[in-house]
């Protein structure tokens, strides 16, 4: 059965459809050897390659499979990097036809809570701005915290990429030098919890993400473990969007 390319490309995680569409109009896309057209409809025993390099289509429409996976600190979230570091896929279990996508990423100094899935529509839903999933993060701050700074972050700073909110903040324990606090935020941009504080003079010495919609790390899953989750805990991510 044939399908529009760009549908195909953002099942399989490779590109969502608006980067498929900027790919096609770049001419980076060829199938069967011919620059790929927008709209174009294609079968997944076409041979596509982008940037010369072939892409592998998987067979048939798989059951959803979501994994949950505690990050250490010093993980890279790609598949692999020019420096050789260790990346969260190497303790992923093997997939059998398809691939493990990453639903977003944590910054290499970032630990916690990611999600990975072998469909690419379902994690581009997940990660789409208009999904409104709240994420939260516990982080320790270094400096001294006030009530004007926790209302800044709460109305929004300005960060080169536009400005930035968290929803809630909520403090912790506190030492010295730092005071830890948990927040939610709504969106997924890079290093944006660092650079919200930053923007205000503070420094994030340690940053953990617990919480991904209704989904939270249990206390089990130790760091560099992963647990597969059930159709009701994979529900609890966000239920109106899952059953969209």
């Amino acid at each position: 059965m044939k399908e529009r390319i760009q549908k195909i490309l953002s099942s399989e995680g490779i590109a969502s459809r608006r980067q498929a569409e900027n790919l096609i109009r770049e001419g980076r896309i060829k199938v069967n050897g011919l620059e790929a057209i927008l709209g174009m409809s294609i079968s997944r025993h076409d041979l596509i390659e982008i940037d010369g390099k072939k892409i592998e289509i998987s067979e048939g429409k798989k059951a959803l499979r979501v994994l949950m996976y505690n990050k250490k600190i010093g993980e890279i979230s790609t598949t692999k990097d020019s420096l050789d570091r260790p990346s969260v896929f190497q303790s992923l279990p093997k997939i059998i036809n398809g691939k493990w996508i990453s639903v977003g990423r944590l910054d290499i100094n970032t630990s916690g809570l990611m999600l990975f899935t072998n469909d690419g529509k379902f994690a581009n839903k997940l990660m789409h701005p208009s999904s409104n999933i709240e994420r939260e993060y516990v982080a320790r701050i270094r400096g001294k915290v006030e009530t004007d700074h926790i209302r800044e972050l709460l109305e929004g700073v300005n960060l080169e990429d536009g400005k930035a909110s968290f929803s809630d903040i909520q403090p912790g324990r506190k030492g010295k030098t730092n005071q830890w606090f948990a927040m939610v935020i709504m969106e997924g941009r890079t290093r944006e919890v660092r650079r919200m504080w930053e923007s205000l003079g503070f420094s994030v010495s340690r940053l953990k993400r617990v919480r991904i919609g209704g989904l939270f790390l249990p206390a089990n899953i130790k760091q560099g473990n992963y647990k597969e989750l059930s159709e009701k805990e994979i529900k609890s991510i966000e239920p109106q969007l899952i059953s969209q």
